[in-house]
């Protein structure tokens, strides 16, 4: 057995672990002595409840949240990537974690529960007497000493992120247990951006409050064990750096974003609302199986009347919510046709005015070009003068052969006035110039050698 592959087929085929990288993180914790691994595991098979008790046992276990894998085990779209903890990570926070491990719990997985059923709360040692894989307080001292560094560089600051003063894997439980996403900064003490990125980011009264409503907080010095583990397992490269994770099954975690750089508190905080809207279906749906499990629990302990009556009135509300929601979605239907209908009428009006005008700049062009050139003064020229309703007055002449109908082309050439919506009138005698003189020449009409014109509207 002296082979590393054979050790580690025949603690597979002891233990019934499939995972290779898991059977050979624990081997490789034990030094690759079999029989100090084994007894590890079967020790804590000692304290786990036996299959009949599970099966007696069936109410469901709330593990928390716990990104769920798909079909395909892969992660889903809002994950970046799926990160595996160092076997030394896990096994850190084990020594703070009481009580007997149900064999629910270990089935379901999570990033503690998988491990935990195959590792043990405590791995006995070689004389017999039980001790913890690491120490105990080690990553929960760290924290610890981060928070009360943190407090006393930025407690000057009214506001802050409540870091927890746990280890990663227990902060990971902590925001399991409590529904929300885990927010991790990595602090490097020595780094020239962190005491801005500190003092004017973290310590931003808006980005504080928003973290400490919405997340689970947790920070590690990369000067420390567990930090400096951590920024190797989430391939942190550049600081000042921040990630949110969750939970995930077996010894994982889901990296739904990471931050490296000194950021503003308004980029930082337009990040996290981000992660926190595409992570909003997980998060939801874990609150409501949990909500689920503890109705169903409930119901089950009611007697027949009181959980008919109360599933007619998930039924009725369930009822209620389909009709609110169709009637809301015919609503938008409708106001959607609506609006489509009105902006196709105003884009219709806009094309049928852009085609009016385009067409009366036509007309006006090619009045403008049948007067032809203005001729020079002479005996058979007539002057004439228009006077518009806004008091201008403009003038020009005309062979006194030109007809009515030409002076009308003048006016509308100039394109003050509305074709057809005017007449030409002259006082002293008033005289319209109207429709039946149209064809009157200008010295037919009296107009010759000169006449004064106004406009007046119809």
């Amino acid at each position: 057995m002296g082979d590393v592959a054979d050790k580690l087929a025949y603690f597979q085929a002891i233990t019934g672990l499939e995972d290779p990288d898991l059977c050979t993180e624990i081997l490789s914790a034990h030094n690759w002595d079999l029989e100090l691994a084994i007894s590890s595991i079967t020790a804590t098979d000692n304290h786990r409840p036996s299959s009949s008790s599970a099966v007696i046992d069936d109410e469901p276990q709330d593990v928390g949240l716990v990104l769920p894998p798909n079909a395909n085990n892969q992660p889903p779209g809002l994950v970046w990537k799926i990160v595996t903890l160092p076997f030394s990570i896990i096994s850190g926070s084990l020594g703070l974690i009481s009580g007997s491990i149900r064999l629910g719990m270990w089935a379901a997985g999570g990033v503690l529960s998988y491990s935990l059923g195959m590792i043990g709360l405590n791995a006995p040692g070689r004389d017999g007497a039980e001790t913890p894989l690491v120490s105990v307080s080690q990553s929960a001292s760290e924290a610890i000493d981060f928070v009360s560094g943190f407090d006393r560089d930025y407690g000057g600051s009214t506001s802050r992120p409540n870091f927890v003063g746990e280890g990663f894997m227990d902060a990971l439980q902590r925001s399991r247990h409590e529904y929300k996403l885990l927010f991790v900064y990595l602090h490097s003490p020595d780094h020239p951006d962190t005491q801005g990125f500190c003092e004017r980011t973290l310590c931003n009264e808006m980005l504080a409050a928003f973290l400490n409503e919405n997340f689970v907080a947790w920070g590690g010095s990369v000067k420390g064990s567990e930090g400096f583990k951590m920024s190797n397992s989430l391939k942190a490269s550049r600081f000042p750096f921040c990630a949110v994770v969750m939970a995930a099954t077996n010894q994982r975690i889901a990296l739904l974003q990471q931050v490296e750089g000194p950021k503003s508190p308004e980029e930082l905080l337009t990040v996290l609302q981000r992660v926190l809207e595409e992570s909003a279906p997980v998060l939801v749906s874990a609150r409501l199986e949990a909500e689920e499990r503890r109705n169903n629990i409930r119901l089950r302990e009611e007697q027949d009347a009181a959980y008919r009556a109360a599933l007619e009135a998930d039924q009725a509300r369930e009822r209620q919510r389909k009709e609110e929601q169709e009637r809301m979605e015919r609503e938008a239907a409708e106001a959607e046709r609506k609006r489509k209908e009105e902006e196709e009428a105003r884009e219709r009006a806009a094309q049928e005015a852009t085609e009016r005008e385009a067409a009366l700049a036509k007309m006006r062009k090619e009045k403008a070009l049948s007067l032809g050139a203005e001729p020079e003064k002479g005996p058979d020229v007539t002057q004439v003068q228009v006077r518009f309703p806004s008091g201008d007055r403009k003038g020009r002449r005309f062979h006194s052969t030109a007809t009515i109908q030409t002076l009308y082309d003048y006016v509308d050439s100039l394109g003050c006035l509305e074709v057809n919506g005017y007449s030409l009138v002259s006082n002293f005698p008033r005289t319209v110039y109207g429709q039946e003189k149209l064809s009157l020449s200008l010295k037919e009409a009296g107009l010759h050698p000169q006449a004064s014109l106004f406009v007046e509207l119809k």
